[in-house]
């Protein structure tokens, strides 16, 4: 009994370590596993604090994309210890001791665009006596003291079209039916609108489209004056004149537009209330395309989407045939046709690696490697930049970026893809900026391949600008007829501002030709009738 026990003991002896043995390996498999998820963690954490910090950069900080310098500006508070000179000598008690800045005068203001009014003053005559010998004084010249701009508010008067109606004296004596003649009188801008004219919705357009200004913000200005308009009123008066005249012209842009062999090309979002088979919160489009730098005839046009697949780019370009610059957008890269070369945004490219150094506290900027692809765009840019001062005409341009820009450019890629292949956290900002490097080095790479394609997307993203600032304003449009006559009025703004004219004196040249039938060519805004009359 006593061995049978004893034999019984030292089986679960070993069960016993047996178990303890394989928990050991259990915990250490737990223990590892732990280990990983807490330096999986500790990654999004900093990749969080990272967009955190880039996020308030973006909403605090300067917009401009500078390098990030480390060296310290000199302070404001810190100027007398940081200029001072203990070595310099003291100045005399009689000699000037400061030097005057000279201020911008009215004089040297450019009034000549506006009208002039001369105010001239003069002695009464009573005072017109020499005090020396008591005869007659003259004037003998004149001196404009200052200039002064004064406003003259805006003045809406009411314009009654009479017509006049015409009969025979003779009939009336001695006829039994009298024939009448009445008068032509012009139709009105829109039928059955009422008070519309050319010049109030030119206004209108103007405020809303060139300004900014809401709608609802200029009806109470109306009320406040008297004027009879709601907004809702105005708004059916822009899709109306959107439908019938403005349509018709954005397309005799758009051809021109297609003509060109260089284009830009951007989108952003719109919110539209009233789509069917979508919801108010979803997010619609509008596609923005432009002319380049070297287009003698500029056009900036708006294209409103309800998405933001790249079917809607290749049929607004359906026709053209060149190089089209872009962001990075992978619809440009595979939806369009293959007669159209995408053209990369050296811009953004440099803007990854400014927003990796954003994110990052300032002792360690220096010595991150993300300055090192900083550099390369900088000097990119730098190259491009001696090119126009030099005022190289275009194959000189493509001549020097092919001996001076290209290996630069092949020095970086390489750098990048060495950066890539082992850079630990492909999830941060330097890992997403190295990526963006490695995927796009074919379409950054075919700017050189002309001497008039630019380094940037820039010109589409100013273009998207003016958009953006005025939906912060109106917020959303109700319908997509309202999203589709607001994307063509920016697009007769735009092109007006980007040809040398005054969108509101455009507006209400386009509102006077256009209902009379005038033609949309001899209405283009590089047209010489619109270039005299509207500059």
């Amino acid at each position: 009994m006593g061995f049978f026990y004893c034999s019984f003991s030292c089986f679960w002896y070993n069960q016993g370590m047996k178990n303890t043995e394989k928990s050991a390996a259990q915990w250490q498999e737990i223990v590892s596993e732990k280990d990983k998820e807490i330096a999986e963690l500790r990654k999004q954490v900093d990749w969080f604090k990272g967009q955190f910090k880039l996020l308030q950069s973006k909403q605090f900080g300067p917009s401009s994309e500078k390098s990030v310098e480390l060296e310290e500006q000199l302070s404001l508070f810190n100027e007398t210890e940081a200029l001072a000179d203990l070595k310099a000598a003291e100045p005399d008690l009689e000699q000037i001791v400061y030097k005057r800045k000279k201020q911008s005068g009215k004089r040297d203001l450019d009034f000549s665009k506006l009208p002039m009014e001369q105010v001239v003053y003069e002695l009464p005559e009573e005072e017109r006596v020499c005090p020396v010998c008591g005869g007659e004084m003259h004037a003998c010249g004149h001196e404009v003291v200052r200039r002064e701009l004064r406003y003259v508010p805006a003045q809406y008067k009411v314009v009654e079209h009479v017509q006049t109606a015409y009969s025979c004296r003779n009939c009336e004596k001695n006829a039994l039916a009298t024939p009448m003649k009445k008068s032509k009188v012009p139709a009105g801008l829109i039928p059955g609108s009422g008070i519309v004219s050319p010049s109030l919705l030119a206004h209108i357009l103007n405020n809303k489209y060139a300004l900014a200004l809401p709608l609802y913000r200029k009806e109470q200005e109306f009320q406040r004056i008297g004027v009879p308009a709601s907004r809702q009123t105005m708004a059916n008066w822009v899709i109306a004149t959107h439908e019938r005249w403005f349509e018709d012209f954005f397309q005799r842009l758009r051809s021109e537009l297609l003509s060109n062999e260089i284009l830009h090309a951007d989108e952003t979002t719109l919110t539209v209330l009233r789509e069917d088979g979508r919801k108010a919160t979803q997010k619609s489009y509008v596609w923005v395309y432009r002319t380049s730098g070297d287009s003698e005839r500029p056009v900036v046009l708006y294209d409103y989407q309800p998405s933001r697949t790249g079917e809607h780019a290749k049929a607004f370009l359906t026709g053209f045939s060149g190089f089209l610059h872009t962001d990075g957008y992978e619809a440009y890269h595979c939806k369009l046709p293959p007669d159209i070369t995408a053209v990369g945004c050296w811009a953004h490219m440099r803007r990854k690696f400014t927003d990796t150094l954003k994110t990052l506290p300032k002792d360690a900027r220096e010595k991150h490697p993300a300055q090192i692809g900083l550099r390369y765009c900088n000097k990119l840019f730098e190259l491009e930049t001696g090119y126009t001062e030099k005022k190289l005409s275009f194959q000189e341009r493509f001549l020097e970026r092919k001996e001076c820009s290209v290996p630069i450019a092949e020095e970086f890629f390489a750098w990048a893809k060495n950066e890539y292949d082992r850079n630990p956290v492909p999830k941060s900002a330097y890992g997403a900026a190295l990526t963006y490097a490695v995927k796009q080095k074919e379409w950054l790479m075919h700017v050189f391949l002309d001497g008039r394609l630019e380094l940037s997307n820039n010109r589409a993203e100013r273009a998207v600008r003016p958009f953006a600032v005025g939906r912060k304003n109106w917020l959303f449009s109700n319908t997509p007829r309202g999203a589709s006559a607001s994307a063509v009025a920016y697009s007769i703004v735009e092109t007006a501002k980007a040809n040398g004219l005054r969108p509101f004196r455009y507006f209400q040249f386009l509102l006077e030709r256009l209902p009379v039938g005038t033609s949309a060519d001899d209405c283009a805004p590089w047209n010489d009738a619109a270039q005299d009359l509207c500059r």
